[in-house]
């Protein structure tokens, strides 16, 4: 008998039918003799219509009466999932995050959890319930509700799976686990058995988004074994787990991730002294604009050319803000992309295997595609190309690599 924290989506509560459709798999859970913590989000739309109905009170709307109205989405869900539960003969009790409690910091909008009473739970636990709980919200120490953010009811899931020390944290999705890359741009990419917090950690940081971030590092901080399934088709999923001795046999390559977000800025001829890198991106970082990867090359005459990329939203604000630097500075001009793509390959394979980023640069090289920038850390090796070539890129290196193939391991 096992305790499983189970999260389920937006879509896979979508509907009447679809939260008949949750009951139904955890009453089998429940019939198989596992204690059950459900974690739902807002039925898929509602967090949107809610918000719409805030703005059109006040466009500007207070942050914390922002938070109070999008709470009730989930509210609804834990209340019909219960009922539906309850409909079935398994003894089911809702609880909001106030009512857990779980104890957030006051950042409305985008709160971070600091404590979980997981006592109520436990002790309805005992008594054969199963709980199920609002996810993306809590409570602050004034007693006043916050959401933890966009995706937020992943970060609930995976935090009550650490204070009760589940057995699993499992995700429900649209997908049936994390795949080598996305299976809608290469027909043949493969669902992994299992991936490190690291590696998942950089998958979903370079875009893919099968879990929110602050999920992934949840778990890996507390090591609460995480599980991504599917709530529409059965199957083991993929578990997310540290890196262990098996690693050894892990291929060098677990995965290829990639954004289309991205948009490239150079300042040319840029008088190469102590202090510019600072004073190029420091009003870029003032503006609240997110700086990715950065490159600098010094030329012979004492002059510098400085790259960096920004999310494509922030392109035009960051151009301005650069091209009132480069009058400051008396460099020569700015240049602009924001039709780029980043491409990564992700793998703790790498840790012990020469040569990865060179087969990288020739597979691409094959298809005769530029690199623009390159970018590299313990377990991944990231390049900027044009947008147009990142399809046939991740098609390239995911046959390079051999991804499609189950059992590919390092020589």
């Amino acid at each position: 008998m096992a305790l499983y924290v189970q999260k389920y989506g937006g879509t896979s509560v979508g509907s009447v039918e679809r939260i008949e459709a949750v009951a139904e798999k955890v009453k089998k859970f429940r019939e198989a003799g596992h204690d059950i913590v459900v974690v739902v989000s807002a039925m898929s739309g509602e967090t949107n219509r809610l918000i719409e109905l805030a703005k059109a009170i006040q466009p500007q709307p207070s942050a914390r009466e922002l938070d109070v109205i999008m709470s009730t989405g989930e509210q609804v869900t834990i209340g019909l999932l219960a009922m539906a539960l309850q409909k079935r003969g398994v003894p089911a009790k809702s609880y909001t995050g106030a009512q857990v409690a779980i104890r957030t910091d006051s950042a409305y909008g985008k709160a971070r959890i600091q404590h979980i009473d997981d006592q109520k739970m436990r002790a309805d636990l005992d008594a054969g319930y199963v709980i199920v709980v609002a996810g993306f919200q809590g409570v602050d120490d004034s007693g006043s509700i916050t959401t933890l953010g966009r995706g937020g009811s992943d970060t609930t899931g995976v935090a009550l799976a650490a204070a009760l020390k589940a057995d699993e944290c499992q995700i429900y999705t649209d997908v049936d686990g994390v795949y080598t890359t996305d299976p809608r741009v290469v027909d043949s990419a493969r669902r992994l058995d299992r991936i490190t917090f690291e590696e998942m950690l950089e998958m979903a940081s370079l875009g893919s988004k099968v879990l929110q971030i602050r999920s992934v590092e949840f778990a890996g901080k507390y090591n609460v074994p995480l599980r991504v399934l599917s709530s529409f088709v059965d199957g083991p999923g993929t578990l997310i787990t540290l890196e262990d001795e098996e690693t050894v046999e892990k291929p060098i390559i677990s995965g290829i991730a990639f954004n289309r977000d991205e948009a490239k800025l150079t300042i040319l001829g840029v008088p190469d002294v102590p202090g510019v890198a600072y004073k190029i991106l420091g009003p870029v970082s003032d503006a609240n604009i997110e700086v990715d990867m950065i490159v600098q090359n010094v030329a012979a005459d004492q002059t510098t050319d400085f790259t960096f990329t920004v999310h494509r939203n922030d392109f035009e604000k960051a151009q301005a803000i650069l091209q009132r630097t480069c009058n400051e500075l008396g460099a020569r001009e700015v240049n602009g992309n924001n039709k780029i793509a980043k491409l990564s390959i992700v793998g703790v394979g790498m840790r012990s295997h020469a040569g990865v980023a060179s087969k990288m640069f020739a597979a691409l090289a094959k298809e005769s595609i530029n690199i623009q920038m390159i970018s590299t850390s313990e377990i991944k090796v990231s390049v900027v190309i044009a947008e147009k070539y990142l399809e046939l890129a991740v098609r390239a290196l995911h046959s390079a690599f051999e991804l499609d193939k189950a059992d590919t391991v390092a020589e």
